[in-house]
């Protein structure tokens, strides 16, 4: 319960660093309203020319009876539109991180400067490396909570329990992953992956799911996912600084991370102590 309150308590402290720097909030709210408007694009676009898709797609039921024509194409128009609709809220935030991945790295760098004093860790990735990484790791995640949604939507059929269990099921699952996705940027300035980012999370699922969780719930409402966003993220970052302060995690060496940095003989330390090659020999 502790930590529940602890994550609700960085969710809200997210909000209100970010309330109290208005500028950096307004800059930062342009990804989301970016991918806001594209999805709005796409759904009615969907919206309006849903029914030539669905008849393209089912030219068998051209020869049937008109009623029962018309109630199968509309039942799937309708499926369709749900389920895009869907798909749309599920990765409203990925997308949203991935688009900007500039704006909320300078975001995050801001809060950690505030929070500490100094100048926030570096990745040593070039930007087009940061944000290639971003979009494959925001793919992984999205193929892990499809691993989630896809039982959990089946057992929404089951009665009673489809109107009880699973959805609670269903938001815990969706916060955990959103604070993943959150927390994204913070440790990817740090190197460590993804897995080892998955396993930090769930040794505090309670902190994991007080964050996310009530997030969730506000970004169903995508005009309030754009609002509150840049807090998100802000928030995020304070969760992040006090997980790795609590778990303390030292990623592998990973000698392909970085193609202008490879250690080499050089890099060892000598045998006798922590001598670098510019010591030289020692008496």
């Amino acid at each position: 319960m502790r930590d529940l309150w602890t994550g609700l308590r960085f969710a809200a402290e997210g909000q209100r660093w970010i309330a109290r720097h208005g500028r950096l909030w307004a800059w930062s709210a342009i990804p989301a309203l970016i991918t806001l408007a594209g999805y709005v694009v796409a759904l009615t676009a969907l919206l309006l020319w849903g029914g030539h898709l669905i008849g393209w797609l089912t030219p068998f039921a051209s020869t049937w009876p008109g009623f029962w024509r018309e109630l199968l194409r509309w039942t799937l128009r309708v499926l369709l539109f749900g389920g895009v609709l869907l798909l749309a809220v599920v990765s409203f935030t990925a997308v949203t991180l991935v688009v900007g991945q500039p704006f909320y790295e300078t975001l995050s760098g801001r809060v950690e400067t505030s929070e500490s004093g100094a100048p926030p860790p570096r990745s040593g990735l070039p930007m087009w490396r940061e944000l290639l990484l971003g979009v494959r790791e925001s793919a992984a995640l999205l193929l892990r909570m499809a691993a989630f949604g896809v039982p959990l939507f089946l057992l929404g059929f089951v009665p009673l329990l489809g109107q009880t269990a699973v959805p609670v099921a269903g938001f815990c699952v969706s916060g955990f992953f959103l604070t993943h996705e959150l927390t994204m940027v913070a440790f990817q300035r740090r190197r460590i992956p993804l897995r080892d980012r998955l396993r930090l999370l769930r040794s505090r699922l309670g902190l994991a799911l007080g964050f996310g969780v009530p997030l969730v719930l506000l970004f169903i409402v995508p005009f309030v996912a754009v609002v509150a966003m840049p807090g998100a993220v802000a928030g995020a970052t304070l969760l992040a600084r006090d997980l790795l302060e609590q778990s303390p995690f030292t990623p592998d060496p990973d000698p392909d991370a970085d193609p202008d940095r490879r250690p080499g003989p050089g890099d060892a330390p000598a045998p006798g102590g922590d001598r670098t090659p510019q010591d030289g020999p020692t008496a």
